[in-house]
Protein backbone atom coordinates (compact mmCIF):
# COMPACT_ATOMS: atom_id res chain seq x y z
CA UNK A 1 0.00 0.00 0.00
CA UNK A 2 2.97 2.32 0.94
CA UNK A 3 4.39 1.19 -2.67
CA UNK A 4 1.17 2.31 -4.34
CA UNK A 5 1.36 6.21 -2.31
CA UNK A 6 4.12 6.47 -3.22
CA UNK A 7 3.46 6.12 -7.07
CA UNK A 8 0.57 8.09 -7.37
CA UNK A 9 2.17 11.02 -5.47
CA UNK A 10 5.22 10.53 -7.73
CA UNK A 11 2.33 10.74 -10.89
CA UNK A 12 0.31 13.76 -8.92
CA UNK A 13 3.76 15.90 -9.10
CA UNK A 14 4.22 15.10 -12.26
CA UNK A 15 0.78 15.77 -13.67
CA UNK A 16 0.93 19.32 -11.65
CA UNK A 17 4.33 19.95 -13.81
CA UNK A 18 3.29 18.71 -17.28
CA UNK A 19 0.60 21.94 -18.23
CA UNK A 20 2.64 24.73 -16.82
CA UNK A 21 3.80 25.73 -20.20
CA UNK A 22 2.09 27.72 -22.16
CA UNK A 23 -0.56 27.14 -24.85
CA UNK A 24 0.38 29.97 -27.31
CA UNK A 25 -2.87 29.00 -29.92
CA UNK A 26 -4.98 29.58 -27.33
CA UNK A 27 -6.73 25.89 -27.50
CA UNK A 28 -8.06 23.92 -24.69
CA UNK A 29 -7.43 19.78 -24.74
CA UNK A 30 -9.35 17.37 -22.10
CA UNK A 31 -6.72 16.51 -19.39
CA UNK A 32 -8.65 13.55 -17.92
CA UNK A 33 -10.32 11.90 -20.72
CA UNK A 34 -7.37 9.09 -21.50
CA UNK A 35 -5.48 7.12 -20.66
CA UNK A 36 -1.82 5.57 -21.51
CA UNK A 37 -1.57 3.50 -23.95
CA UNK A 38 0.82 0.93 -22.85
CA UNK A 39 1.36 -0.22 -19.31
CA UNK A 40 4.56 -0.35 -18.76
CA UNK A 41 5.51 2.37 -15.55
CA UNK A 42 7.35 4.04 -15.93
CA UNK A 43 6.70 5.08 -19.27
CA UNK A 44 10.14 6.32 -21.06
CA UNK A 45 10.07 7.80 -24.73
CA UNK A 46 12.42 7.51 -27.69
CA UNK A 47 11.01 10.00 -29.18
CA UNK A 48 9.24 13.13 -28.50
CA UNK A 49 6.02 14.86 -30.36
CA UNK A 50 7.97 17.66 -32.99
CA UNK A 51 11.19 16.45 -32.75
CA UNK A 52 13.67 17.02 -35.58
CA UNK A 53 13.54 14.44 -37.83
CA UNK A 54 15.12 14.29 -41.75
CA UNK A 55 12.87 16.25 -43.88
CA UNK A 56 9.90 15.84 -41.00
CA UNK A 57 8.37 16.55 -37.55
CA UNK A 58 8.10 13.41 -35.71
CA UNK A 59 4.21 13.18 -35.18
CA UNK A 60 3.87 11.86 -32.25
CA UNK A 61 5.67 9.80 -29.27
CA UNK A 62 7.55 6.90 -29.42
CA UNK A 63 7.28 4.96 -26.28
CA UNK A 64 9.94 2.66 -25.37
CA UNK A 65 9.06 -1.02 -24.73
CA UNK A 66 12.09 -2.56 -23.26
CA UNK A 67 13.99 -3.36 -26.63
CA UNK A 68 10.81 -6.12 -27.27
CA UNK A 69 8.04 -6.76 -29.10
CA UNK A 70 4.19 -8.04 -27.84
CA UNK A 71 3.56 -5.52 -25.28
CA UNK A 72 -0.55 -5.20 -24.69
CA UNK A 73 -1.44 -1.73 -26.98
CA UNK A 74 -4.73 -0.28 -25.45
CA UNK A 75 -7.95 2.11 -26.75
CA UNK A 76 -6.71 5.27 -24.67
CA UNK A 77 -10.69 5.95 -24.44
CA UNK A 78 -13.72 4.83 -26.08
CA UNK A 79 -14.29 4.99 -29.53
CA UNK A 80 -14.54 3.32 -32.40
CA UNK A 81 -11.64 1.98 -35.26
CA UNK A 82 -12.52 4.36 -38.26
CA UNK A 83 -9.04 3.24 -40.27
CA UNK A 84 -7.01 -0.03 -40.42
CA UNK A 85 -3.98 0.42 -41.98
CA UNK A 86 -1.17 -1.92 -43.68
CA UNK A 87 2.15 -0.55 -44.74
CA UNK A 88 5.11 -2.01 -46.23
CA UNK A 89 6.67 0.96 -44.76
CA UNK A 90 5.71 3.85 -42.68
CA UNK A 91 4.18 3.25 -39.77
CA UNK A 92 3.81 -0.24 -40.73
CA UNK A 93 0.72 -1.94 -39.41
CA UNK A 94 -1.31 0.53 -37.41
CA UNK A 95 -4.57 1.40 -35.89
CA UNK A 96 -6.66 5.15 -35.83
CA UNK A 97 -9.35 5.28 -33.08
CA UNK A 98 -12.02 8.34 -33.65
CA UNK A 99 -13.53 9.26 -30.17
CA UNK A 100 -16.62 11.07 -29.06
CA UNK A 101 -14.59 14.09 -27.99
CA UNK A 102 -13.35 15.28 -31.29
CA UNK A 103 -9.42 14.04 -30.96
CA UNK A 104 -8.55 10.73 -33.13
CA UNK A 105 -5.86 8.30 -31.31
CA UNK A 106 -2.85 6.48 -33.67
CA UNK A 107 -0.85 3.58 -32.81
CA UNK A 108 1.92 2.81 -35.74
CA UNK A 109 4.29 0.01 -35.78
CA UNK A 110 2.73 -2.66 -34.14
CA UNK A 111 3.24 -6.05 -34.13
CA UNK A 112 -0.06 -7.74 -34.66
CA UNK A 113 -4.09 -6.53 -33.77
CA UNK A 114 -5.85 -8.72 -31.76
CA UNK A 115 -7.44 -11.71 -32.96
CA UNK A 116 -10.59 -9.63 -34.24
CA UNK A 117 -9.35 -7.22 -36.06
CA UNK A 118 -6.60 -9.63 -37.35
CA UNK A 119 -9.31 -11.72 -38.87
CA UNK A 120 -11.19 -8.53 -40.31
CA UNK A 121 -7.89 -7.23 -41.51
CA UNK A 122 -7.07 -10.48 -43.11
CA UNK A 123 -10.35 -11.04 -44.60
CA UNK A 124 -10.00 -7.53 -46.08
CA UNK A 125 -6.74 -8.14 -47.64
CA UNK A 126 -7.90 -11.66 -49.30
CA UNK A 127 -11.40 -9.51 -50.77
CA UNK A 128 -8.68 -7.23 -52.11
CA UNK A 129 -5.98 -9.07 -53.62
CA UNK A 130 -3.26 -6.95 -51.81
CA UNK A 131 -1.12 -6.94 -48.36
CA UNK A 132 -1.45 -2.94 -47.90
CA UNK A 133 -4.29 -1.63 -46.97
CA UNK A 134 -6.10 1.25 -46.07
CA UNK A 135 -9.54 0.57 -44.95
CA UNK A 136 -11.60 3.16 -43.00
CA UNK A 137 -14.76 1.19 -41.05
CA UNK A 138 -17.80 3.06 -39.76
CA UNK A 139 -18.40 4.11 -36.15
CA UNK A 140 -20.38 0.51 -35.98
CA UNK A 141 -18.04 -1.99 -37.36
CA UNK A 142 -15.46 -1.84 -34.66
CA UNK A 143 -16.54 -0.59 -31.74
CA UNK A 144 -13.60 -0.43 -28.44
CA UNK A 145 -13.80 0.97 -25.47
CA UNK A 146 -11.41 2.31 -22.98
CA UNK A 147 -8.28 0.06 -22.06
CA UNK A 148 -9.59 -2.66 -24.68
CA UNK A 149 -6.46 -4.48 -25.58
CA UNK A 150 -6.57 -3.46 -29.13
CA UNK A 151 -3.39 -4.59 -30.52
CA UNK A 152 0.45 -5.27 -29.24
CA UNK A 153 3.89 -3.82 -29.73
CA UNK A 154 6.23 -4.44 -32.77
CA UNK A 155 9.02 -3.33 -34.97
CA UNK A 156 6.97 -3.02 -38.03
CA UNK A 157 7.01 -0.48 -41.18
CA UNK A 158 9.99 2.25 -41.16
CA UNK A 159 10.71 1.76 -37.27
CA UNK A 160 14.01 1.73 -36.43
CA UNK A 161 13.84 -0.69 -33.66
CA UNK A 162 10.76 -2.21 -31.27
CA UNK A 163 8.25 0.50 -29.76
CA UNK A 164 5.12 2.22 -29.88
CA UNK A 165 4.25 5.53 -31.70
CA UNK A 166 1.42 7.19 -30.33
CA UNK A 167 0.03 10.07 -31.57
CA UNK A 168 -3.41 12.03 -31.03
CA UNK A 169 -4.82 14.26 -33.79
CA UNK A 170 -8.08 16.48 -34.52
CA UNK A 171 -10.53 14.31 -36.20
CA UNK A 172 -11.56 17.06 -38.33
CA UNK A 173 -8.79 18.70 -39.83
CA UNK A 174 -6.15 15.43 -38.65
CA UNK A 175 -3.60 17.93 -37.44
CA UNK A 176 -1.57 16.24 -35.36
CA UNK A 177 -1.28 17.71 -31.70
CA UNK A 178 1.56 17.06 -28.56
CA UNK A 179 -0.38 14.09 -26.61
CA UNK A 180 1.47 15.67 -23.51
CA UNK A 181 -1.28 18.30 -23.57
CA UNK A 182 -3.81 15.64 -23.01
CA UNK A 183 -2.91 14.43 -19.28
CA UNK A 184 -0.12 11.40 -20.43
CA UNK A 185 2.24 11.60 -18.26
CA UNK A 186 6.08 11.30 -18.84
CA UNK A 187 8.38 11.57 -15.93
CA UNK A 188 10.44 14.66 -16.57
CA UNK A 189 11.98 17.14 -14.05
CA UNK A 190 15.15 17.79 -16.25
CA UNK A 191 15.17 20.81 -18.21
CA UNK A 192 16.44 21.37 -21.64
CA UNK A 193 20.26 21.48 -22.45
CA UNK A 194 21.27 24.50 -24.96
CA UNK A 195 24.32 23.39 -26.67
CA UNK A 196 25.26 26.81 -28.95
CA UNK A 197 23.79 29.79 -29.92
CA UNK A 198 24.35 31.32 -34.13
CA UNK A 199 24.46 34.58 -35.77
CA UNK A 200 23.11 35.04 -39.07
CA UNK A 201 24.03 37.99 -40.49
CA UNK A 202 21.20 38.62 -42.87
CA UNK A 203 21.23 42.10 -43.83
CA UNK A 204 17.97 41.68 -45.29
CA UNK A 205 18.71 39.19 -47.81
CA UNK A 206 17.38 35.68 -48.11
CA UNK A 207 18.57 33.27 -45.84
CA UNK A 208 20.71 30.35 -48.16
CA UNK A 209 23.78 28.95 -47.89
CA UNK A 210 25.86 31.61 -48.49
CA UNK A 211 24.55 34.23 -45.55
CA UNK A 212 27.31 34.45 -43.13
CA UNK A 213 27.33 32.82 -40.25
CA UNK A 214 29.04 33.24 -36.49
CA UNK A 215 28.99 30.31 -33.97
CA UNK A 216 29.45 30.88 -29.97
CA UNK A 217 29.48 27.92 -27.71
CA UNK A 218 27.22 27.63 -24.75
CA UNK A 219 27.82 26.27 -21.29
CA UNK A 220 26.01 26.23 -17.94
CA UNK A 221 23.78 23.88 -16.60
CA UNK A 222 20.35 23.07 -14.32
CA UNK A 223 18.48 25.58 -16.57
CA UNK A 224 20.98 28.32 -17.17
CA UNK A 225 23.40 29.01 -19.60
CA UNK A 226 25.64 31.70 -21.05
CA UNK A 227 27.96 31.99 -23.95
CA UNK A 228 31.61 30.74 -23.03
CA UNK A 229 34.37 33.54 -22.51
CA UNK A 230 32.29 35.86 -24.42
CA UNK A 231 30.35 38.79 -22.29
CA UNK A 232 28.89 40.97 -25.35
CA UNK A 233 28.86 40.50 -29.13
CA UNK A 234 29.19 43.38 -31.35
CA UNK A 235 26.94 43.05 -34.48
CA UNK A 236 25.26 46.05 -36.90
CA UNK A 237 22.53 45.83 -39.51
CA UNK A 238 20.02 43.10 -40.01
CA UNK A 239 20.78 39.78 -38.00
CA UNK A 240 19.15 36.57 -37.01
CA UNK A 241 19.56 34.22 -34.33
CA UNK A 242 19.37 30.33 -33.75
CA UNK A 243 20.34 27.61 -31.54
CA UNK A 244 20.71 24.09 -30.89
CA UNK A 245 18.79 22.62 -27.76
CA UNK A 246 17.69 18.99 -27.18
CA UNK A 247 15.81 17.58 -24.22
CA UNK A 248 15.48 14.61 -21.79
CA UNK A 249 13.18 12.70 -19.76
CA UNK A 250 13.84 11.12 -16.56
CA UNK A 251 14.87 7.12 -16.48
CA UNK A 252 15.44 5.46 -19.84
CA UNK A 253 14.82 8.13 -22.15
CA UNK A 254 16.60 9.10 -25.01
CA UNK A 255 17.50 12.31 -26.58
CA UNK A 256 14.35 14.24 -27.66
CA UNK A 257 13.40 17.77 -28.91
CA UNK A 258 12.13 20.57 -27.14
CA UNK A 259 8.69 22.28 -26.82
CA UNK A 260 9.22 25.63 -27.28
CA UNK A 261 11.67 28.48 -28.17
CA UNK A 262 11.24 32.04 -27.40
CA UNK A 263 14.01 34.62 -28.09
CA UNK A 264 13.39 38.34 -26.38
CA UNK A 265 14.99 41.60 -27.28
CA UNK A 266 15.32 44.06 -24.49
CA UNK A 267 12.21 41.95 -22.36
CA UNK A 268 9.77 42.00 -25.57
CA UNK A 269 9.24 38.62 -27.65
CA UNK A 270 10.53 38.96 -31.14
CA UNK A 271 10.38 35.28 -31.43
CA UNK A 272 8.42 32.20 -30.51
CA UNK A 273 7.59 28.69 -31.74
CA UNK A 274 5.62 26.12 -29.95
CA UNK A 275 5.26 22.52 -31.17
CA UNK A 276 1.91 22.31 -30.19
CA UNK A 277 0.30 21.08 -33.35
CA UNK A 278 1.16 20.95 -36.81
CA UNK A 279 -0.55 19.98 -40.55
CA UNK A 280 1.27 16.79 -42.03
CA UNK A 281 1.54 18.56 -45.45
CA UNK A 282 3.82 21.02 -43.72
CA UNK A 283 5.83 18.68 -42.15
CA UNK A 284 8.48 19.58 -44.78
CA UNK A 285 9.06 22.59 -43.58
CA UNK A 286 11.26 21.68 -41.11
CA UNK A 287 13.70 22.27 -43.26
CA UNK A 288 12.81 25.72 -43.60
CA UNK A 289 12.55 25.84 -39.57
CA UNK A 290 16.18 24.64 -39.45
CA UNK A 291 19.71 25.31 -41.00
CA UNK A 292 19.17 23.36 -44.05
CA UNK A 293 22.71 23.85 -45.33
CA UNK A 294 24.33 22.97 -41.95
CA UNK A 295 22.50 20.34 -41.27
CA UNK A 296 23.20 18.82 -44.69
CA UNK A 297 27.03 19.36 -44.17
CA UNK A 298 27.24 18.33 -40.62
CA UNK A 299 24.09 16.50 -39.39
CA UNK A 300 23.88 19.60 -36.70
CA UNK A 301 20.30 21.18 -36.54
CA UNK A 302 20.40 24.81 -35.39
CA UNK A 303 16.70 25.86 -35.21
CA UNK A 304 16.64 29.49 -36.75
CA UNK A 305 14.98 31.91 -34.78
CA UNK A 306 13.67 33.99 -37.69
CA UNK A 307 11.12 32.69 -40.15
CA UNK A 308 11.30 32.45 -44.15
CA UNK A 309 8.48 34.11 -46.12
CA UNK A 310 7.81 30.97 -47.57
CA UNK A 311 7.33 28.78 -44.72
CA UNK A 312 4.02 27.64 -43.78
CA UNK A 313 4.29 26.33 -40.57
CA UNK A 314 1.68 27.69 -37.81
CA UNK A 315 4.03 27.07 -34.85
CA UNK A 316 4.87 30.85 -34.65
CA UNK A 317 3.72 33.72 -32.59
CA UNK A 318 5.05 36.88 -31.21
CA UNK A 319 7.30 37.63 -34.31
CA UNK A 320 8.25 40.96 -34.53
CA UNK A 321 10.25 41.12 -38.35
CA UNK A 322 9.77 37.53 -38.29
CA UNK A 323 12.46 37.14 -36.16
CA UNK A 324 14.87 39.50 -38.13
CA UNK A 325 16.39 42.06 -35.32
CA UNK A 326 17.97 45.48 -36.80
CA UNK A 327 21.39 46.88 -34.46
CA UNK A 328 21.88 50.15 -35.83
CA UNK A 329 21.21 52.38 -32.72
CA UNK A 330 24.63 52.04 -31.36
CA UNK A 331 22.36 51.23 -28.00
CA UNK A 332 23.63 47.77 -25.52
CA UNK A 333 20.57 44.96 -25.95
CA UNK A 334 19.96 42.63 -24.15
CA UNK A 335 18.74 39.26 -25.61
CA UNK A 336 17.47 36.45 -23.37
CA UNK A 337 16.62 32.76 -24.76
CA UNK A 338 14.17 30.64 -23.01
CA UNK A 339 13.52 26.93 -24.12
CA UNK A 340 11.07 24.99 -22.55
CA UNK A 341 9.90 21.42 -22.46
CA UNK A 342 7.04 19.24 -22.71
CA UNK A 343 6.64 18.92 -18.74
CA UNK A 344 7.34 22.79 -18.62
CA UNK A 345 10.67 22.25 -17.13
CA UNK A 346 13.07 25.64 -18.84
CA UNK A 347 16.15 26.92 -19.03
CA UNK A 348 17.49 30.32 -20.37
CA UNK A 349 20.66 31.79 -22.23
CA UNK A 350 21.03 35.36 -21.71
CA UNK A 351 23.38 37.59 -23.51
CA UNK A 352 24.21 41.38 -24.67
CA UNK A 353 24.65 42.65 -27.78
CA UNK A 354 26.44 45.95 -28.82
CA UNK A 355 24.90 47.84 -31.81
CA UNK A 356 28.42 48.82 -33.75
CA UNK A 357 28.73 50.27 -36.88
CA UNK A 358 31.92 48.69 -37.42
CA UNK A 359 30.94 45.50 -37.14
CA UNK A 360 29.61 44.96 -40.29
CA UNK A 361 30.24 41.82 -42.30
CA UNK A 362 29.10 41.70 -46.00
CA UNK A 363 26.81 39.09 -47.62
CA UNK A 364 28.30 37.50 -51.02
CA UNK A 365 26.19 38.88 -54.22
CA UNK A 366 24.43 36.49 -55.82
CA UNK A 367 26.12 34.02 -58.57
CA UNK A 368 27.05 35.59 -62.12
CA UNK A 369 24.13 34.44 -65.01
CA UNK A 370 21.53 33.40 -61.61
CA UNK A 371 17.81 33.98 -62.20
CA UNK A 372 15.75 35.78 -59.78
CA UNK A 373 13.16 33.80 -58.43
CA UNK A 374 10.33 34.29 -56.22
CA UNK A 375 9.15 32.56 -53.70
CA UNK A 376 5.32 33.69 -54.07
CA UNK A 377 5.38 32.64 -57.65
CA UNK A 378 5.41 29.51 -60.42
CA UNK A 379 8.92 30.22 -61.30
CA UNK A 380 10.26 28.17 -64.89
CA UNK A 381 13.70 27.65 -66.52
CA UNK A 382 13.40 26.09 -70.11
CA UNK A 383 16.08 25.67 -73.04
CA UNK A 384 16.70 23.09 -75.97
CA UNK A 385 17.22 19.98 -73.04
CA UNK A 386 15.57 20.67 -70.21
CA UNK A 387 12.20 22.31 -68.67
CA UNK A 388 12.14 23.08 -65.19
CA UNK A 389 8.75 24.11 -63.07
CA UNK A 390 8.76 25.56 -59.93
CA UNK A 391 5.19 25.41 -58.46
CA UNK A 392 3.97 27.96 -56.02
CA UNK A 393 4.64 27.61 -52.80
CA UNK A 394 7.45 25.02 -53.21
CA UNK A 395 10.56 27.77 -52.22
CA UNK A 396 10.61 29.05 -48.75
CA UNK A 397 12.70 32.22 -50.10
CA UNK A 398 13.58 34.10 -53.03
CA UNK A 399 16.45 32.35 -54.98
CA UNK A 400 18.52 32.96 -57.63
CA UNK A 401 18.51 30.19 -59.50
CA UNK A 402 21.96 28.02 -61.00
CA UNK A 403 21.44 25.88 -63.59
CA UNK A 404 24.67 23.86 -65.46
CA UNK A 405 24.40 21.50 -68.42
CA UNK A 406 27.40 18.53 -67.45
CA UNK A 407 28.51 15.66 -69.86
CA UNK A 408 26.81 12.58 -70.25
CA UNK A 409 27.95 10.25 -67.63
CA UNK A 410 28.90 6.90 -68.74
CA UNK A 411 27.14 3.24 -68.63
CA UNK A 412 23.14 3.66 -68.43
CA UNK A 413 22.73 7.10 -69.58
CA UNK A 414 20.46 8.10 -72.33
CA UNK A 415 21.02 12.38 -72.09
CA UNK A 416 23.36 14.66 -70.23
CA UNK A 417 23.38 15.77 -66.56
CA UNK A 418 21.31 18.81 -66.17
CA UNK A 419 22.39 20.37 -62.44
CA UNK A 420 19.67 21.77 -61.13
CA UNK A 421 20.56 24.62 -58.77
CA UNK A 422 21.83 22.34 -55.61
CA UNK A 423 21.26 20.26 -52.90
CA UNK A 424 21.68 22.74 -50.35
CA UNK A 425 18.34 24.84 -50.67
CA UNK A 426 14.83 22.90 -49.40
CA UNK A 427 11.89 22.34 -51.37
CA UNK A 428 8.86 22.31 -49.89
CA UNK A 429 6.97 20.12 -52.53
CA UNK A 430 9.65 19.45 -55.26
CA UNK A 431 9.52 20.21 -59.26
CA UNK A 432 8.51 19.48 -62.70
CA UNK A 433 11.71 18.14 -64.63
CA UNK A 434 11.78 17.43 -68.12
CA UNK A 435 14.82 15.89 -69.91
CA UNK A 436 15.61 15.80 -73.56
CA UNK A 437 16.17 11.92 -74.17
CA UNK A 438 18.58 11.18 -76.72
CA UNK A 439 18.01 8.88 -79.88
CA UNK A 440 19.06 5.87 -78.64
CA UNK A 441 16.27 5.80 -76.02
CA UNK A 442 13.24 4.97 -78.73
CA UNK A 443 13.65 1.49 -77.97
CA UNK A 444 13.15 1.68 -74.05
CA UNK A 445 10.78 4.41 -73.75
CA UNK A 446 8.52 2.21 -71.45
CA UNK A 447 11.72 1.60 -69.29
CA UNK A 448 12.84 5.23 -68.81
CA UNK A 449 13.21 7.16 -66.10
CA UNK A 450 15.33 9.96 -64.20
CA UNK A 451 17.78 9.38 -61.57
CA UNK A 452 19.97 11.69 -59.99
CA UNK A 453 23.84 11.57 -60.21
CA UNK A 454 23.69 9.23 -57.02
CA UNK A 455 21.93 6.73 -59.92
CA UNK A 456 18.54 7.37 -57.26
CA UNK A 457 15.32 6.87 -58.81
CA UNK A 458 13.74 10.27 -59.06
CA UNK A 459 10.26 8.34 -61.19
CA UNK A 460 9.62 9.11 -64.39
CA UNK A 461 7.64 8.21 -68.01
CA UNK A 462 8.33 8.94 -71.39
CA UNK A 463 6.35 12.00 -73.38
CA UNK A 464 6.86 13.41 -76.76
CA UNK A 465 10.77 13.09 -76.63
CA UNK A 466 11.18 14.28 -73.04
CA UNK A 467 11.11 12.20 -70.08
CA UNK A 468 8.92 13.69 -66.84
CA UNK A 469 9.71 13.56 -63.25
CA UNK A 470 9.01 14.95 -60.35
CA UNK A 471 12.09 15.20 -57.91
CA UNK A 472 11.46 15.72 -54.39
CA UNK A 473 14.86 18.04 -54.20
CA UNK A 474 17.50 19.93 -56.12
CA UNK A 475 20.28 18.60 -57.57
CA UNK A 476 22.04 17.03 -60.51
CA UNK A 477 19.98 14.35 -63.13
CA UNK A 478 19.84 12.72 -66.06
CA UNK A 479 18.04 9.80 -68.01
CA UNK A 480 18.49 6.04 -67.61
CA UNK A 481 16.23 2.85 -68.09
CA UNK A 482 15.25 -0.19 -66.00
CA UNK A 483 15.02 -3.57 -68.14
CA UNK A 484 16.03 -5.74 -65.12
CA UNK A 485 13.76 -7.40 -63.07
CA UNK A 486 13.64 -7.91 -59.60
CA UNK A 487 15.57 -10.71 -57.72
CA UNK A 488 13.66 -13.52 -55.61
CA UNK A 489 16.19 -15.41 -53.23
CA UNK A 490 13.63 -18.33 -51.30
CA UNK A 491 14.86 -18.59 -47.78
CA UNK A 492 13.35 -21.80 -45.79
CA UNK A 493 11.77 -22.86 -49.42
CA UNK A 494 12.79 -24.84 -52.20
CA UNK A 495 11.21 -27.15 -55.15
CA UNK A 496 10.19 -30.29 -54.06
CA UNK A 497 10.57 -29.42 -50.32
CA UNK A 498 7.94 -30.94 -47.64
CA UNK A 499 7.25 -27.91 -45.29
CA UNK A 500 4.80 -30.13 -42.75
CA UNK A 501 5.59 -28.28 -39.56
CA UNK A 502 6.65 -25.54 -41.19
CA UNK A 503 4.36 -22.15 -40.41
CA UNK A 504 5.58 -19.94 -42.94
CA UNK A 505 7.73 -20.09 -46.34
CA UNK A 506 10.33 -16.73 -46.52
CA UNK A 507 12.32 -14.88 -48.87
CA UNK A 508 14.07 -11.86 -49.87
CA UNK A 509 13.52 -9.51 -53.09
CA UNK A 510 14.93 -6.71 -53.90
CA UNK A 511 15.07 -4.51 -57.60
CA UNK A 512 18.35 -2.92 -58.58
CA UNK A 513 16.59 0.44 -59.22
CA UNK A 514 13.10 1.95 -59.61
CA UNK A 515 12.10 -0.04 -56.65
CA UNK A 516 9.18 -2.69 -56.32
CA UNK A 517 5.84 -2.02 -57.36
CA UNK A 518 3.88 -4.88 -56.64
CA UNK A 519 4.38 -8.65 -55.06
CA UNK A 520 2.20 -11.74 -55.20
CA UNK A 521 1.78 -14.93 -54.69
CA UNK A 522 -0.37 -18.32 -55.65
CA UNK A 523 -0.94 -21.33 -54.26
CA UNK A 524 -2.28 -23.87 -56.70
CA UNK A 525 -3.35 -20.65 -58.99
CA UNK A 526 -5.24 -18.91 -55.88
CA UNK A 527 -3.84 -15.98 -54.78
CA UNK A 528 -2.16 -15.78 -50.98
CA UNK A 529 -1.44 -13.23 -48.75
CA UNK A 530 2.16 -12.20 -48.79
CA UNK A 531 3.85 -10.05 -46.01
CA UNK A 532 6.82 -7.50 -46.37
CA UNK A 533 9.04 -5.93 -44.58
CA UNK A 534 11.42 -3.06 -46.35
CA UNK A 535 13.90 -2.91 -44.01
CA UNK A 536 14.83 -6.17 -44.57
CA UNK A 537 13.56 -7.06 -47.67
CA UNK A 538 11.64 -9.63 -46.13
CA UNK A 539 8.42 -11.53 -48.01
CA UNK A 540 6.73 -14.35 -46.49
CA UNK A 541 3.44 -16.06 -46.42
CA UNK A 542 2.18 -17.51 -42.95
CA UNK A 543 0.47 -20.93 -43.97
CA UNK A 544 -3.25 -21.37 -42.79
CA UNK A 545 -6.01 -24.08 -43.20
CA UNK A 546 -6.21 -22.60 -47.14
CA UNK A 547 -3.20 -24.88 -47.43
CA UNK A 548 -4.15 -28.60 -46.98
CA UNK A 549 -1.49 -31.39 -46.15
CA UNK A 550 0.00 -32.51 -50.05
CA UNK A 551 1.12 -31.34 -53.06
CA UNK A 552 0.77 -28.08 -54.07
CA UNK A 553 2.14 -25.64 -56.91
CA UNK A 554 3.15 -22.23 -56.07
CA UNK A 555 3.90 -19.21 -57.99
CA UNK A 556 5.64 -15.85 -56.73
CA UNK A 557 5.50 -12.90 -59.13
CA UNK A 558 7.23 -9.63 -58.11
CA UNK A 559 7.14 -6.58 -60.41
CA UNK A 560 9.44 -3.32 -60.23
CA UNK A 561 7.94 0.18 -60.96
CA UNK A 562 8.96 -0.27 -64.48
CA UNK A 563 7.08 -3.37 -65.14
CA UNK A 564 10.07 -5.70 -65.21
CA UNK A 565 8.60 -9.33 -63.42
CA UNK A 566 10.24 -11.86 -62.06
CA UNK A 567 9.01 -15.58 -61.59
CA UNK A 568 9.79 -17.87 -58.91
CA UNK A 569 7.43 -21.34 -59.21
CA UNK A 570 7.92 -24.59 -57.76
CA UNK A 571 6.50 -27.64 -56.10
CA UNK A 572 5.97 -28.18 -52.57
CA UNK A 573 4.40 -30.33 -49.53
CA UNK A 574 2.70 -29.89 -46.76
Amino acid sequence: MIKRNIIIAFIVLFSINAYSQQIFSGSKYPLVDFRSPLDIVPPALAGSFGELRANHFHSGMDYRTNQREGYPVYAIADGYISRLRVQNSGFGLALYINHPNGFTSVYGHLQRFNPKIAQQVKAIQYQKKSYEIDEFPNSIQIPVRKGDVIAYTGNTGSSGGPHLHFEIRDTKTEATINPLLFGLEIPDNISPVIYSMYVYRLNKRPFNEFIPKQYFQVIGGAGTYHLNKVSTINLSGEVGFGIITTDKHNGASGTNGVYSIELELDGKLVYVSALEKFSFENSKAINSHIDYPTYLNTKRSIQKSFVDPGNPLKIYSNLVNNGRIEFTDGALHKLKYTVTDGAGNKSTLAFNVQANAAAVINVPEPAAGSLSFSYANQNEFNNDAVKVIIPKGSLYNDLNFVYKRLPKPPGNAYSEVHQIHNTLTPLHSGFELWIKADSALNKYKEKALIVNTGRSSQGGYFENGYVKAKPRNFGSFFIAIDTIPPTIIPVNIADGKSMAGIGKMSFKIRDNLSGIKSFNGYIDGKWILMEFDTKTASLWHTFDDRTPPGKHTLEVIVTDMKDNNKNYTITFYR
